[in-house]
């Protein structure tokens, strides 16, 4: 950054060209400012793999001027990386209520040794934090007490936007708050930085409180147990369904860890009311009358070990679907998820549940604004120079076209990755190189030992499995005492392919033979000679490729 007028770098660290892992980082000559700290779940080919972070080594080398980690909202793509964070770096968290509930449950679970220092805010306060100016602004999202974040500085003002919508007719009555955005495009927005997810959407996201009303409408149409699938984050949506539970007189029973844990959070903070006994503990759901019973779960999007999928797998421990269950799954599939989903859903019909699943039946509202709330946005703020973000890059390029359509000049909107770097000043926002950024994945307990190298290698073996070669020889002459015995893990199952078998075998046997009487003992030459005479011979017979791995026994 130049030394003579102020500058603020602005980077993404994730966040941008995916859906999930969001991390911004602002940063002046002395301070840092982080926003958010998610995890992303992993796609269909990171095989093992259980979360991916952001690559934060970029904050570790720097960990002395990070003032605050400042949170928008309790969403796990904005929360789920601060366990690992918090392992490296020690800063102050900023939240609202219950993000900072939920916060709190996600740490206890990774059993940090040392807690940060937690500093509740609400929306409407402003903060110090360090050389920043730090103000909290009221969003309508699909989980409740969400924020934006305005940053004022010698460099102007900017206003991180993450997930929102503008909903009308909120469940807790309190819109986003239009009147504080469009006083801040009155005074000056420097940089916006703004929820690119339904950038493609076009019209407007429709209310949270359309969901209730189909709720109701499907409770009453039941004939037997209604399950809702939801995010247990949700809590609005949660609250609905609650609502519509005690209007059809029915009790509720809520199954699935995190949604335990959610909702027990949420009602002794107040953002749940649930009238006295209407919750039923789980050992109860069986001497419930199915017309007089709902079900709150996870899994509505297909994750093979949430509760829903044990339920259409017919293996839960405590509920066995039945004909005449209604299970509505109360959310759209994040991309990626669609094929889970779909076997779900195949797999509840075939046990004779009444599935609704499909958009028009209107159980489902997105958290997020379609593109006439973004524009609705752009006009409110006016900024000068404006970032889409939180969105693959299609969804990025969609909503700066959104922006010039309302006028936004086109030289100062920038479409960035993570890692790049932007320089804000006083007059202008320019392109500043880029730093270390990327994916880490987390696998059980590691935590980015595994990488792409790995991940080949278990994608080698998931396609065309593994094929051992076992070799017994004298340390001394280098004889071929024994063997090679071959052992075939998801390649050819041994006892039917007993003649290609033994083929391969004396394939492996030629070609050490071989190796032996040029290069003595040199076993890498061995292994190496092996491998390539036995994935030759397989190839040209079957025409695949399975990982093979020579051992060698000394004796």
């Amino acid at each position: 950054m130049g030394s003579s007028e102020p500058a603020l770098s602005v980077i993404p660290l994730g966040g941008l060209g995916e859906v999930g892992k969001n991390m911004m980082v602002l940063e002046s000559a002395d301070d840092i400012l982080v926003i958010d700290a998610g995890v992303m779940f992993p796609e269909e080919e990171m095989l093992g793999i259980d979360l991916v972070i952001p690559d934060f080594s970029y904050l570790v080398e720097r960990r002395q001027k990070i003032r605050a980690i400042v949170l928008t909202h309790g969403h796990e793509d904005h929360i789920g990386a601060l366990p690992y964070v918090l392992r490296q770096i020690q800063a102050p968290v900023y939240g609202t209520r219950l993000t900072l509930g939920l916060v709190r449950a996600r740490l206890l679970e990774h059993n940090l040794e040392s807690l940060p220092e937690f500093i509740e805010v609400q929306a409407g306060q402003r903060r110090r934090l360090g050389g920043f100016d730090v103000e909290f602004i009221h969003l309508n999202h699909s989980i409740a007490d969400a924020v934006a974040i305005a940053v004022h500085g010698a460099v102007g003002t900017v206003l991180h936007v993450t997930d929102f919508k503008f909903d009308q007719t909120p469940i807790d009555g309190r819109p986003t708050d239009y009147h504080r955005l469009a006083e801040l495009g009155k005074q000056g927005v420097h940089l916006l930085l703004s929820d690119s997810t339904n950038a493609e959407q076009p019209g407007w996201s429709p209310s949270e409180r359309r969901v209730g009303e189909a709720f109701l409408e499907a409770f009453r149409r039941a004939a037997g147990r209604v399950l809702v699938a939801t995010f247990a984050t949700n809590v609005h949506r949660i609250q609905q369904a609650i609502d519509a539970a005690v209007a059809t007189g029915r009790r509720v029973a809520v199954v699935g860890r995190s949604m335990e844990t959610v909702v027990g959070i949420a009602a002794e903070l107040g953002y749940l009311r649930i009238p006295e006994g209407v919750l039923i503990a789980q050992d109860q759901i069986g001497q419930q009358a199915h017309n007089r019973l709902v079900i709150l779960t996870t899994g509505s999007q297909g994750e093979p070990m949430s509760a829903l999928s044990r339920m259409a797998s017919q293996d839960h421990r405590l509920v066995e679907i039945v004909p005449g269950d209604t299970v509505i799954i109360s959310a759209h599939p994040i991309p990626g998820n669609e094929r889970l989903v779909g076997r779900t859903v195949n797999r509840l019909f075939k046990l004779g549940a009444n599935v609704i699943y499909e958009p028009f039946e209107g159980i489902h509202a997105s958290g997020h604004a379609c593109q006439e709330e973004l524009k609705l946005l752009l006009n409110l703020v006016r900024p000068r120079f404006f970032v889409p973000v939180h969105g693959e890059y299609r969804m990025l390029v969609k909503h700066a076209r959104l922006a010039r359509d309302v006028g936004i000049a086109p030289d100062g909107i920038f479409i960035v990755e993570n890692g790049d770097v932007l320089e804000l000043t006083a007059d202008r926002l320019a392109r500043k190189g880029r730093v270390q950024a990327g994916q880490v994945f987390v696998d059980g307990l590691s935590v980015g030992d595994v990488g792409n190298v790995v991940l080949r290698d278990r994608r080698h073996l998931a396609q065309d499995g593994i094929l051992v070669v076992v070799l017994t020889v004298d340390s001394r002459s280098g004889e071929l005492l024994a063997g090679p015995e071959l052992v075939s893990r998801g390649f050819v199952y041994v006892r039917e392919s007993e003649t290609f078998m033994e083929e391969a075998r004396q394939e492996a046997k030629t070609a050490l033979l071989d190796v032996l009487s040029k290069n003595g003992a040199e076993w890498g030459a061995v292994k190496g000679r092996v491998r390539e005479a036995l994935g030759q011979f397989i190839f040209e017979r079957l025409k695949r490729r399975p990982m093979i791995l020579p051992i060698i026994v000394e004796v």
